[in-house]
């Protein structure tokens, strides 16, 4: 006799229909989904070719969405308010093998990104395998690829970093790089989801990144922002990367420049071309100035450097006033 254990159907697929633009501002990590204990793997693909208005969401949840989650789910489409969602229950782990399928590995810069073991290495490239599941940062998105292009630009220009942090993590990908190109700093990787950092702990290992607080390795934090002793005793950062979103971007920056040394970069991503101006006018009103910038698509990577301040105005400790918390904020 069959376990029914075995067989009963443990994941669950729900469709909608969407447009182009909506697909594409789904091309990431959704804020909402990082309150959820299991957030669903979305996919979008288009259904007719050449045809803006003809695209389909499929989200893969582990265990059935409730009532609240394709709420949320609709939410993200508004295109699709009036329509039914087709909910789907799938066998045992085929939302991983099916959330895979499709994603096609990504070059940037001397970075080759890999999703799934069958994927072949790329020779001549530092090849990272980042499987897609939990967490989000697996390359496949604009605003990642572009943040690994500006660091390998960054090393090409000679600038060498010393003390390196990755605020909003995700899979970890992004200071597994840095980590890479400066073997002698220092690094550190947060994120606000604790299941973000352990998937980092994970992949580090998959990807043979040292983990610990010395030179050339990465210590991990779970944390809002920059609130956390680790990440504040760490500061400050020669380089700090920040892959989220506008909103937090805007949020973080007292606290995010507070922990850059005077000369410091930051790198931001995760904001769309239209919402680039906000951000940097935020960074600005904390003494920062844009150095460079990429644009991959409509998402915009951008390089900024901490003007040096002299005397009486020169920070000299942590304000403790300023927890650098942006609850409620995942990573990209």
């Amino acid at each position: 006799m069959t376990d029914p254990a075995t067989t009963a159907p443990e994941s669950w697929k729900v469709t909608l229909p969407c447009t182009r633009a909506e697909a594409e501002a789904l091309d990431g990590d959704i804020a909402a989904f990082a309150l959820l204990d299991r957030p669903p793997v979305l996919m979008t693909s288009e259904t007719e070719p050449d045809d803006d208005d003809a695209w389909r969401l499929d989200a893969y949840f582990e265990g059935k969405p409730g009532a609240a989650a394709l709420r949320l789910l609709k939410a993200l489409v508004p295109s699709a308010a009036t329509a039914k969602p087709v909910v789907q229950a799938l066998q045992a782990q085929d939302w991983v093998t099916v959330s895979q399928q499709g994603l096609v590995p990504v070059t940037a810069g001397r970075f080759h990104i890999r999703n799934l073991e069958s994927d072949p290495v790329q020779p001549g490239y530092r090849n990272f395998l980042i499987g897609a599941g939990r967490a989000f940062g697996t390359g496949q998105h604009e605003t990642t690829s572009g943040c690994l292009e500006m660091l390998d630009r960054m090393r090409t220009a000679g600038m060498r970093f010393c003390n390196i942090a990755d605020i909003g993590t995700g899979t970890g990908l992004l200071a597994f790089a840095a980590l890479h190109l400066w073997p002698r700093a220092r690094a550190t990787a947060s994120d606000i989801d604790p299941v973000s950092v352990d998937v980092t702990a994970a992949n580090a290992v998959i990807n043979d990144v040292p983990t610990g607080g010395g030179t050339g390795s990465l210590a991990l934090f779970a944390a809002a922002g920059v609130d956390h002793p680790g990440l504040l005793g760490r500061a400050p950062y020669d380089l700090l990367i920040a892959n989220i979103l506008a909103g937090p971007l805007i949020e973080l920056a007292p606290s995010l420049c507070a922990c850059v040394e005077d000369g410091g970069t930051i790198i931001l991503a995760g904001l769309l071309d239209d919402q680039a101006d906000r951000v940097l006018a935020a960074y600005r009103a904390q003494g920062m100035r844009l150095a460079e910038r990429i644009d991959t698509g409509q998402w915009p990577c951008l390089r900024l450097r901490k003007r040096p301040r002299i005397g009486w105005r020169r920070p000299r400790r942590w304000n403790v006033d300023s927890r650098g918390e942006a609850p409620g904020y995942g990573s990209w």
